[in-house]
């Protein structure tokens, strides 16, 4: 071999690592693609929705009727109707999870965490027609009925938001719990030398510095909660309907989307439409939340780097 040559095993190695690179970057290239291609499909149907109704109509009607006659096309019913499951299931969900996390990573043995994790996360598998059932024919008769004395209908927001909290707790606790074990040993051990109690270095120096992944996994809780269809079709009603009393039947944006897709609507109807024009707002009010959580993340990243 002549002097200064590369080896043969260093050259297999750069060959093996720039075909590695280029096996990441088509993935990662497929997820923005099929983003944009979502996006895309999404855009021109509703433009075309816009172009029949008009930008006023969607904003400005009282009421969301689209199918019925005169039709109306007043988003915020869904959209209120979204938000108050969305936000119910996340004040239960929240405490809920970030007190699993805490236990699991400051407080539970090994052996206790080696069996409680991977029953939490069994929930992730559990589908979500499932949890609607669930919620329909236990919660809302069992517990809140009978056990509670909660006068709600048979379909309502309340039942609907109590199982989504279960829905999305172990994305929660299981993300967050990733994120305090990951904080650095030395950190707890410098508080526990300044005579700090087990309670005070969980909550002032590992909740703190995991807040990062902390935020990142309520932000993916909430994405999912806004998203939800099954639960929300099957439980919490199909009616369109301003207000805030969680006893009363709902329709959020996902259920309207999936009841009205899967219906005899002509293609290239303005009814089909709708469903494109509901669908984009909802991923716009998805990618609201997750904006504003990247620059948070940024932000106490910063800190605690």
């Amino acid at each position: 071999m002549a002097p200064g040559a590369p080896a043969l095993g260093a050259t297999s190695r750069r060959w093996g690592e720039k075909a590695i690179h280029g096996a990441l970057f088509a993935a990662a290239a497929v997820s923005v693609l099929t983003t944009l291609g979502i996006l895309v499909a999404l855009l021109r149907e509703t433009i075309a929705f816009f172009s029949d109704v008009g930008f006023s109509h969607f904003f400005t009607d009282a009421h969301w009727s689209p199918l019925f006659n005169p039709p109306e096309y007043g988003i915020w019913q869904l959209i209120n109707g979204t938000f108050l499951i969305t936000g119910i299931a996340i004040l239960l969900a929240i405490p809920l999870g970030l007190g699993s996390a805490m236990y699991l990573s400051e407080y539970a043995s090994p052996r206790a965490r080696k069996f409680i994790k991977p029953v939490l996360e069994v929930l992730v598998g559990v589908p979500t027609i499932v949890f609607g059932f669930f919620a329909l024919t236990f919660i809302t008769p069992t517990i809140l009925k009978s056990f509670l004395g909660v006068d709600v209908q048979v379909f309502n927001a309340l039942a609907a938001a109590i199982v989504m909290a279960f829905m999305i707790l172990p994305t929660i606790a299981s993300i967050s719990e990733d994120s305090m074990s990951a904080v650095p040993q030395g950190l707890r051990e410098g508080a526990f030398g300044l005579g700090a109690s087990k309670f005070q270095v969980s909550t002032r120096v590992v909740f703190p510095a995991a807040l990062s992944g902390i935020v990142a996994s309520v932000v993916l809780g909430i994405s999912r909660a806004i998203g939800e269809t099954m639960i929300v079709l099957i439980a919490a009603g199909q009616k369109p309907t301003f207000g805030v009393d969680p006893k009363q039947p709902y329709e959020t944006i996902s259920a309207f989307i999936a009841a009205t897709g899967k219906g005899d609507i002509p293609t290239g109807s303005t009814d089909y439409k709708t469903i494109f024009a509901a669908g984009m707002t909802l991923f716009l009010i998805t990618l609201v939340f997750n904006v504003i959580a990247i620059r948070f993340v940024r932000k106490y990243r910063q800190v605690y780097e």
